[in-house]
């Protein structure tokens, strides 16, 4: 699979950019915080973030809103930088999400502002003004799905993107507060997997778009990857499983101690794309991907945890690779 991409590759991210405001000092529950620290947040802005972090050409298709939090939003871009050509700054009511969170493992709390989101109102029109012949990946959080105008004008850019010649990438990321319901989830789900060339996602995720148990999404990522898809299926603890026309594959985690529960997908994803770029085999992508998640848990932050090359190199070189 590392054919698809190189090290000249320019990667499009679609989806949720947004403000995270962490009670500090790690540990600290919000209601008893004295002060916070923010970081760029949301799911495609910490995937495009952990790709320019490894010296990667990343842009961003998502909108912002016309206020301090979208300038926030925008200054962070620029300072890891991701271009923002496709970035749609947006006047009136909507908002950028905000998140308010907390450094620890424990009873996590996680306060997500998403009411009227600027990120749910990107348009059709905006996608067609994309240059997709340009990238030669597309990779979209199922964030972006959860809603319209946002879900329709996502479903085009992955056919542009294919149609064009990119490889095209979905994280399930399922929220279910996002969501009308699970079988509308499922059924969205399943048109843009239809797109796709990489399926990842966790055990839960899958078996919402079985609309059935975890048996029942293991049985849909196997069928899924007996074709021309790559599925990723995560197991948390427990690792993953890759299911590809060429067969499957386990890999374990890495063993770390934790500060926060979050932020390990975005790195997966944002690790396992820069890998396949730099031309290493699925299955190191994948082990390089599980690194870079097991690092982001055991900082602060997200986007700022996000390795660069050397740093998973000599975390890589320190760790024993992880046994499934």
């Amino acid at each position: 699979m590392s054919a698809y991409l190189n090290s000249k590759s320019r990667f499009l991210v679609v989806g949720r950019a947004g403000m995270d405001f962490y009670a500090d000092p790690p540990g600290t529950e919000a209601e008893h915080a004295a002060q916070f620290t923010t970081a760029l947040g949301g799911s495609s802005g910490n995937i495009a973030a952990g790709i320019a972090r490894h010296g990667l050409s990343v842009d961003l298709l998502t909108c912002v809103s016309d206020d301090s939090i979208g300038r926030f939003v925008l200054n962070q871009l620029a300072h890891y930088g991701i271009g923002t050509d496709h970035v749609r700054v947006l006047g009136g009511e909507s908002r950028t999400s905000l998140a308010v969170t907390e450094t620890r493992i424990e009873n996590t709390q996680n306060t997500l502002y998403r009411n009227n989101a600027s990120d749910l109102l990107m348009s059709v029109d905006q996608v067609l003004a994309v240059p997709f012949a340009d990238y030669e990946a597309l990779i979209v959080t199922g964030t972006a799905l959860a809603g319209n105008p946002s879900r329709e004008a996502t479903l085009r850019a992955m056919e542009h993107a294919r149609r064009a010649g990119a490889l095209v990438v979905i994280d399930l990321d399922y929220r279910p507060y996002s969501w009308p319901s699970a079988l509308e989830a499922a059924e969205i789900y399943r048109a843009a997997i239809e797109t796709a060339d990489f399926v990842v996602g966790n055990d839960d995720e899958f078996a919402v778009v079985a609309n059935g148990t975890h048996a029942d999404g293991q049985k849909l990522a196997r069928e899924l990857g007996s074709g021309d898809k790559v599925i990723i299926y995560k197991l948390g603890e427990r690792g993953s499983v890759v299911y590809s026309a060429e067969g499957s594959f386990e890999t374990g985690i890495f063993a770390v101690e934790a500060l926060k529960p979050m932020g390990a997908g975005d790195a997966f994803m944002a690790s396992l794309m820069a890998s396949l770029a730099n031309r290493h085999s699925l299955q190191d992508a994948v082990l390089r991907g599980s690194a870079a998640a097991a690092m982001v848990v055991s900082k602060f932050g997200c986007a700022p945890a996000m390795p660069t090359p050397p740093e998973l190199e000599t975390f890589l070189s320190n760790h024993s690779a992880p046994q499934s």
